[in-house]
């Protein structure tokens, strides 16, 4: 506790919402988060004034400070005086990379408020928009910093008139953005204006920072900034420290988040049935519409850290009751039960031991059983609800083998695995069943290469293939035929299926977890009715496996019940390794129509049932004119007027489209899309066309089909590459006759 001063008094504040808030800082790559907490941090005493914006104190994994880059979110809480009175501010630093942008998700869960960081140069990109769309889609406020000032004056030259007029297209552009996404109720509100304080510009590097009210009080204008910057370089260094002192940044920007954003009080009310399904009504749902630290504990974990010495850490927001050391509670995703062992405090790589974290904070808990991010935390014996499933914006794409150098290392290879996967849910595990090979799935090939940088760390020595790309495959209409048969191998069980093609709103509420397995079944009836299913096949829906789905028609036959679950494997098993090239399927209905089983139980176990169900799924399939998906990246450039042509050039080559193109000055913004296997190796080929001139950013889009004419040639490769027959089996193959 003594190496932070203020921890007393960041305990004592815990207890009084109204002055607690929980902010994110997001941003595209580069634009200065890191840079900007420093002075946050230096004002709290938490680092000295000289090293900050230096020393990038949030950044505390060494491979972050080597690439100055962040790669986890860090979380620090820190106190701050505004009008005579103390505020606790909960600070989470989020990364700005869309490889990385699943800790951004997780993050903005547990905060009410973001300040959005915008380079005064670039402007608003890609990830701008991303990382501003999951904070509104999370009811999170935002407010905006303009970063790089010192880049318009010293690099560009502009004047007074200019950085204003620049400023304002900035802020147009935020606005813009927050028009488009905010919920409806907030889309005016929530518009950033320099007249009432919502908006700061200034220099993380250079640490002085203002906003409207503060260059008011201070006798400030953009002369005078301009002035600081002109003149002999020595002159210059003297003014410019001159400034930072008359203006500190953290000044305008921890008050801007004690009078710009929401208490705990007043945001939760509002984000609560967004990101929170239960009864308003209920003991729980007013304990959290109170932030009531005397109500039934509710809590939703954000991040997982795995420590050495502390066992697995779950870190998250506490929305109602309050968490202590040997509390019992109960998991509700995973249906389990524990007892918290220990209570702290998160300060960025250190944890400071508490006895007790009330609603409207964020807390740190260790000792509970298989935890998992998007875990719902909840009070012993009260009946209640989940939090909504985060919502990514990407999916895992690119896939890499790996495999340990030495075979002695199997079991810490094991070890690693599970640890990165347990922090990092946007790492996907596992072992193909035909080649046997251990496939690692990640957002792009900067997230497996931190990925492998974190194996090696931990001692451990793997090889990677070359980046394999994930495919998926559906059908192209619902199948026409009667139900296809599939019978068990000892000819005594029989199975009857249909497939259909699911609507892309159906996909989308899996993906949401709107529609999940975890919900009971009239929740799921109704949310399926309300998206124009049957009242029948909304009720009887009785498997999810990524986002297919499994229905059970039958209706009067002996002994179904017997063999369902043995039927759900089969289903999963199914769809899991499809059969045009052994990828995933993507949005299916499997309708079970009708069975026959056979009244012995030893002739209805798993090898038998398995294999009546996994047979006819695939017959069907492939009688439904089946079609391999690839995923597509949108791609965002922005380049000076005269170095378009290689950009388009570069899209067109790599098999992408031309979206839209924007003129913004003397640049020119490029939005595209293309194949994510064809993106590899983009980042040298720009830069070495456009000089280093141009910005750019990648996310994953959605899946398409793979043109027609490359259908059979990339099958064909997929099936080679996992060991199989060049060619996917014939309908005929799985047929079984009556």
């Amino acid at each position: 506790m003594a190496r932070y001063k203020q921890v007393e008094d960041i305990v004592k504040l815990m207890s009084t919402p109204d002055i607690i808030r929980n902010t994110s800082i997001i941003a595209h790559v580069d634009h200065g988060k890191t840079t900007l907490s420093d002075s946050l941090l230096a004002a709290a005493g938490i680092i000295s004034e000289r090293t900050a914006g230096q020393k990038l104190f949030l950044d505390s994994w060494e491979l972050e400070q080597k690439r100055q880059m962040t790669v986890f979110a860090s979380n620090i809480s820190l106190t701050h005086t505004f009008e005579g009175r103390d505020f606790l501010i909960n600070l989470i630093d989020t990364p700005g990379h869309i490889d990385f942008s699943g800790a951004v998700t997780r993050s903005l869960r547990a905060v009410d408020g973001a300040l959005v960081v915008v380079d005064a140069v670039e402007g608003p990109m890609t990830q701008t928009e991303t990382v501003l769309m999951q904070a509104l889609r999370e009811r999170v406020k935002p407010i905006l910093f303009i970063n790089k000032v010192d880049r318009l004056i010293k690099e560009i030259k502009l004047t007074p008139a200019e950085v204003q007029r620049k400023f304002a297209k900035i802020i147009v552009r935020v606005n813009t953005l927050i028009e488009k996404y905010a919920p409806p109720e907030h889309k005016k509100d929530w518009q950033v204006k320099v007249e009432d304080g919502r908006v700061a510009f200034g220099s993380a590097l250079h640490k002085w920072g203002l906003n409207l009210p503060h260059m008011k009080a201070k006798g400030l204008s953009f002369k005078d900034i301009i002035d600081a910057y002109t003149g002999a370089p020595e002159d210059v260094g003297k003014k410019v420290e001159e400034l930072s002192k008359k203006a500190p940044l953290y000044e305008p920007i921890l008050d801007m988040f004690c009078e710009q954003l929401p208490n705990p009080l007043h945001a939760q009310p509002y984000r609560q049935s967004q990101i929170w399904p239960g009864e308003p009504d209920s003991s729980t749902g007013k304990g959290m519409a109170k932030v009531d630290p005397n109500g039934p504990l509710l809590m939703c974990i954000t991040t997982i850290e795995v420590d050495p010495h502390s066992g697995t850490v779950a870190i998250g927001r506490v929305f109602s009751g309050s968490v202590e050391k040997g509390r019992a509670v109960q998991l509700i995703n995973s249906n389990k039960k524990g007892t918290i062992q220990q209570v702290y405090m998160s300060m960025a790589t250190d944890r400071v031991i508490v006895d007790r974290v009330p609603a409207g904070n964020i807390a740190a808990l260790s000792g509970l059983p298989s935890i998992h991010v998007g875990e719902t935390v909840a009070e012993d014996g009260v009946e209640t609800h989940a939090f909504e499933g985060l919502k990514y914006v990407t999916d895992p794409v690119v896939t890499v083998a790996v495999e340990p150098e030495d075979i002695k290392d199997l079991p810490l290879f094991d070890k690693v695995m599970h640890k990165l996967t347990t922090e990092d849910p946007n790492l996907h595990f596992k072992m193909d069943k035909e080649s046997g090979e251990f496939l690692l799935s990640g957002m792009g090939e900067l997230h497996l290469e931190i990925t492998a940088y974190r194996m090696q760390e931990a001692g451990l020595k793997v090889k990677l293939s070359e980046p394999i790309v994930i495919y998926r495959e559906t059908i192209s209409h619902d199948y026409q035929g009667p139900a296809v048969m599939g019978k068990s191998p000892n000819k005594h069980s029989k199975l009857w299926v249909t497939i259909e093609k699911l609507p892309e709103e159906i996909i989308e509420a899996i993906k949401t977890e709107k529609i999940s397995e975890m919900q009971t079944r009239d929740e799921r009836r109704k949310n399926l009715k309300a998206l124009g299913w049957s009242k029948d096949d909304a009720r009887n829906v009785i498997a999810i496996e990524e986002n297919n789905l499994l229905v059970n028609r039958i209706k009067g036959r002996q002994y179904v019940d017997e063999v369902l679950d043995h039927i759900k494997s089969g289903f999963r098993e199914a769809v899991h390794t499809s059969v045009l090239a052994k990828e995933p399927a993507y949005g299916l209905k499997v309708n079970l129509e009708d069975i026959t089983v056979h009244e012995d139980p030893v002739h209805r176990g798993p090898a038998q049932i398995l294999p009546m169900t996994w047979r006819p799924i695939w017959c069907a399939f492939l009688l439904s004119e089946p079609k391999l998906l690839e995923p597509l990246i949108s791609f965002e450039c922005k380049v000076p007027n005269n170095f378009v042509s290689p950009v388009i050039a570069l899209v067109q080559k790599r098999r992408g489209k031309i979206l839209d193109m924007a003129n913004e000055e003397d640049m020119v913004i490029v939005k595209a899309e293309m194949p994510v296997s064809e993106s590899f190796g983009i980042a040298d080929e720009l830069r070495s066309s456009t000089q280093g001139r141009a910005f750019w950013a990648t996310q994953f889009s959605r899946w398409a089909p793979v043109p027609e004419q490359m259908q059979t040639d990339t099958i064909t490769q997929i099936r080679e590459r996992r060991g199989l027959s060049p060619r996917p089996p014939k309908p005929q193959e799985f047929y079984e006759a009556e």
